[in-house]
């Protein structure tokens, strides 16, 4: 009997070229299985499957971790206001990290000797899935065909046409990456410093061109209402508003940054609902959180954004930075109102009961209400008094 390996598919050139790689070169028994983010409908999961058939894959599974993906990731991540290198939502960083538990769990679950990958060996998500499949099943062996042999995507393609694979391959050009969270865009452009995506690689092409308010509604931090619709599933609520401003091609945009292996990087995204999301949830926490909630959110924001990054959500430290995200979204309630114009959103305002802009104390530039002249001018004579020391021993200004 064939030993088993277990390949994380998606359908794309490299998990292609793996499935075949495999089964032919290695003679092993190949099950895919793609770990649905929320990026894949029913349509595409079935063309996946067929493909994954076609390639000679012994079983395919679809195995859908939208739900958990949402819970244990992308609401904190809301919470934290999370931008990488304050671009990036990190959208395929966050999700393969579960993506690699449920591929390991499946191979643990047949009995898989092997489990694999099609990751090259100069980006991020080699180590995302090395080391989710190392902790959680050091004896199931890895196997990385694509970066072991350090194969171009032309390489590959060669490859598989020798082998009677029949596709598009001009759709290969690029590789793409959906999930709930976002779609990532690598290739040609991406590889150099001095050019941008064209207009053709997003997969969301600009189709609305008349400007539209709509209303988002916040319970406690979480995104439940889309234009007056209610929902009890922030998924839903999150994949209605993509819906409404995709069309309008927003939250696009080039990240530039440090990967875990030391190099600098570049991707396209289009993140049209979590780039609202986000920037929606922060201006209505600027509205219902104190200062220092403000600050602190911030600093361990960043911190989860990084962690998540670069691998480390096994980390224990990230459970104790959720409880804290967590704890500040009590009074993160309301609804926040967005224009969307081609290319561009726009936050208009909010509306919420725990806006701490409460007119019964000042109007910031207008009115004070709450105390005198004579408070400010000693609460400012009290304030300076550690600047008039130093200033009156050292003498620098």
């Amino acid at each position: 009997m064939k030993e088993k390996v277990v390949l994380a598919y998606s359908g794309g050139l490299d998990t292609s070229f793996c499935a075949k790689y495999l089964s032919v070169e290695k003679g092993l028994e190949v099950y895919t299985a793609i770990a649905n983010t929320g990026g894949f409908g029913k349509e595409e999961l079935e063309t996946i499957e067929k493909k994954a058939y076609e390639l000679g894959s012994a079983k395919h599974v679809a195995l859908d971790v939208t739900n958990t993906y949402y819970e244990k990731c992308i609401r904190y991540m809301v919470y934290g206001n999370v931008l990488r290198n304050n671009t990036y939502p990190i959208s395929v960083s966050s999700e393969r990290v579960f993506q690699a538990i449920a591929i390991i769990e499946y191979a643990k679950k047949i009995g898989a000797k092997y489990v694999a990958h099609g990751s090259t060996g100069a980006g991020n998500d080699q180590v995302r899935f090395d080391l989710t499949f190392q902790v959680l099943a050091p004896d199931i062996e890895i196997l990385t065909p694509t970066r072991d042999l350090q194969l171009t995507r032309d390489e590959e393609i060669d490859y598989l046409k020798r082998h009677g694979v029949e596709a598009d391959w001009s759709k290969m050009a690029y590789s793409i990456n959906k999930g709930l969270w976002g779609t990532s865009i690598g290739g040609k452009e991406t590889l150099t410093s001095d050019k941008t995506l064209p207009e053709s690689a997003y997969p969301s092409q600009l189709k609305a061109t008349d400007e539209r308010e709509i209303v988002l509604d916040f319970v406690e931090g979480e995104l439940k209402g889309v234009d007056g619709k209610k929902y009890f599933n922030p998924i839903e609520a999150i994949q209605a508003l993509e819906a409404i401003a995709a069309p309008y091609a927003v939250g696009r945009d080039m990240h530039i940054g440090d990967t875990i292996i030391g190099i600098k990087g570049r991707v396209g995204f289009e993140a049209a609902a979590p780039m609202i999301i986000i920037k929606a949830h922060q201006m209505l926490e600027k509205h219902t959180l104190t200062k220092w909630q403000m600050y602190w959110k911030e600093q361990l924001g960043n911190w989860y954004g990084m962690f998540l990054h670069e691998a480390l959500y096994l980390d224990p430290v990230m459970r104790d930075i959720e409880k804290f995200l967590e704890n500040t979204q009590e009074a993160v309630s309301g609804k926040v109102i967005v224009r969307l114009k081609p290319y561009q959103f726009l936050l208009v305002g909010v509306d919420s009961p725990y806006d701490l802009m409460k007119s019964d104390f000042g109007e910031y530039g207008e009115m004070n209400k709450a105390w005198t002249a004579d408070d400010v001018k000693g609460f400012t004579t009290i304030l300076g008094t550690s600047l008039k020391i130093y200033n009156s021993v050292n003498k620098k200004y």
